[in-house]
């Protein structure tokens, strides 16, 4: 068990989030930067998909109940333990009773805490995360609040300290181009793909919001709603568009411009506001590939950390 002193801007419990129950309009919720989560978990010898933490801005400190493993990945927070500074990337012993202090990330926008063992809240409707929005899931379906303590699963076994190389954040985001994409002006796609939108302050969990140039359809249309996904950019009739997220809601009626592929939304989740993104047209093989580059380096990270 570990206990919140400080809970931070936005701290919860995610997994992977709740996949195949869209159809019932459930959110996928779970890690926005899934690969750092699964490296964080995998560093202490977890299954890639256990529960941890998702912190998003400082200042958070955690008190230990036990000894154990922990891993740092995401952000680079500047972090202590028990006043000593770790690394991000790394795993590293904590003893009962240390005290880990995160003051907030020199760069990156989320970090995500593993301990050996997972944290062990209940599983609903399939997986630990917490949805936010409908207030179930994670712990107690809600951000965490100083004074909360959290179960773990059991301790793991000896382990020797281990790391791995951080992934270069870029504000290069690939995309391929939606299903209305046809219905929007000429000069509306160009400025899709030529324009570095600013990150707005309003951006969360749910979708990132994009200012720049107002996107515009050939003519007006009223649609019909249709499923989305995380990753989808839809377009308001104000013409900013919008990132949907692991917290997005499963069904919209504005028109979708073009698709965040899924190797690369980790890079969304990572900005932070007042910051720019800019897309870059792709294709479909190219996104297949960049999935598959990406399960190679995990891969790699297995064969170095456990042989296998």
């Amino acid at each position: 068990m570990f206990e919140i002193i400080r809970a931070g801007i936005q701290t919860t419990v995610q997994d992977l989030g709740r996949i195949g129950l869209r159809h019932l309009g459930i959110a996928q919720a779970g890690a926005l930067d899934q690969p750092a989560l699964m490296l964080a978990n995998r560093l202490v010898n977890n299954p890639a998909g256990a529960a941890g933490l998702e912190i998003a801005m400082g200042p958070v400190e955690i008190c230990f109940h036990r000894s154990g493993w922990l891993a740092l990945t995401g952000a680079d927070f500047e972090a202590t333990l028990d006043g000593q500074p770790i690394w991000p990337g790394w795993r590293l012993p904590y003893q009962c009773g240390q005290r880990l202090l995160l003051k907030g990330p020199r760069s990156g926008m989320r970090a995500y805490l593993a301990v050996d063992g997972g944290i062990d809240v209940p599983q609903v409707l399939g997986a630990r995360a917490t949805d936010l929005r409908a207030r179930f899931g994670g712990f107690v379906g809600r951000a965490l609040q100083a004074g909360d303590r959290l179960p773990q699963g059991p301790a793991i076994a000896h382990l020797d300290r281990c790391g791995a190389w951080a992934r270069p954040w870029s504000p290069v985001v690939r995309a391929l181009p939606g299903p209305e994409y046809a219905a929007f002006r000429a000069e509306a796609q160009q400025r899709f793909w030529q324009t570095s939108w600013l990150v707005s302050p309003q951006s969360d969990r749910m979708g990132y919001r994009l200012s720049g140039p107002a996107l515009l359809l050939t003519e007006h249309r009223e649609m019909l709603s249709h499923a989305v996904l995380p990753g989808v950019v839809q377009v308001p009739p104000n013409g900013q568009p919008i990132v949907l997220l692991a917290d997005a809601q499963t069904t919209g009626g504005f028109p979708r411009i073009a698709s965040v592929i899924e190797a690369d939304l980790w890079k969304i989740a990572q900005a932070r506001p007042g910051q720019r993104l800019h897309f870059v047209e792709t294709t479909l093989e190219t996104a297949l590939q960049a999935l598959k580059q990406q399960q190679y380096e995990r891969n790699r990270f297995e064969w170095s950390a456990y042989g296998r």
